[in-house]
């Protein structure tokens, strides 16, 4: 009996060759997997059309597009994915069975008149969200939600920059960013701590010294003896202002 391990890496070796094929050799393009094509309250078919009108509008020649059964069968010769992995860790084997390093998702839903659709990408290598186009309009046809899906998708597959941030990195550099400008802050708070202390100080001074001035040459009134304790008072503040 051939062991189980030898069977999996054929099976995985043979998917990859599968892939490779579809691409052809040294195809540039980029691999995206629609994962999941959810439909609620509109036929079911939506779904099949949602994934042809895409594949015909997308740059054929930028992006090689895995519809959703393409998606299923790469990955059932998989020994460790499981069906519902849609977000996190578990993107990774993915991105192993298929190449594809974003895959996209999407609902489309509606009753009546209102119409829905959610089109969600994440990146497989780290297996977090990347961008999402989502609206509803209350009087229009699935037809016209169809479309406005559609596009949406063309949209965020097309921004999608060529290769995506590493985000350790992008953490990283936020990280030295808000450090950056926290010290800034901190800076400008103390600089204007030291013009409020050096006023207060001078202003206190001046009235301490009025007061002072007052109370000898008037024969020392406590109006004068007031105002010199008012004056050391705010001196002392502005001392006080300028040691923070």
């Amino acid at each position: 009996m051939i062991p189980r391990t030898i069977v999996a890496v054929v099976l995985t070796l043979a998917t990859l060759a599968g892939s490779a094929a579809a691409q052809g050799v040294g195809d540039k393009r980029r691999i995206v997997g629609i994962l999941d094509v959810r439909v609620d309250g509109v036929p079911k078919e939506i779904a099949r059309q949602f994934q042809v009108d895409l594949e015909k509008q997308l740059d054929s020649k930028a992006y090689w597009l895995a519809p959703q059964q393409r998606m299923r069968e790469l990955m059932s010769n998989s020994t460790k994915w499981t069906e519902g992995c849609f977000v996190g860790p578990c993107l990774a084997e993915v991105r192993t069975q298929t190449g594809a390093d974003v895959v996209l998702l999407a609902s489309i839903s509606g009753s009546g008149t209102s119409f829905g659709y959610v089109v969600t990408l994440m990146r497989t290598d780290t297996g977090r969200f990347v961008a999402q186009e989502t609206s509803r309009c209350e009087v229009c046809t699935v037809n016209e939600a169809l479309t406005s899906a559609t596009l949406a998708a063309l949209k965020l597959l097309t921004s999608v920059p060529s290769t995506l941030a590493d985000e350790e990195v992008a953490a990283g550099a936020e990280v030295v960013r808000l450090r950056q400008g926290l010290v800034a802050e901190h800076d400008k708070t103390k600089r204007r701590h030291r013009i409020v202390g050096i006023a207060l100080t001078l202003t206190g001074i001046a009235i301490a010294g009025a007061g002072m001035t007052a109370y000898f040459v008037k024969d020392r009134a406590d109006g004068g003896l007031g105002a010199a304790g008012v004056g050391l008072g705010v001196a002392g503040a502005g001392v006080v202002t300028l040691t923070f």
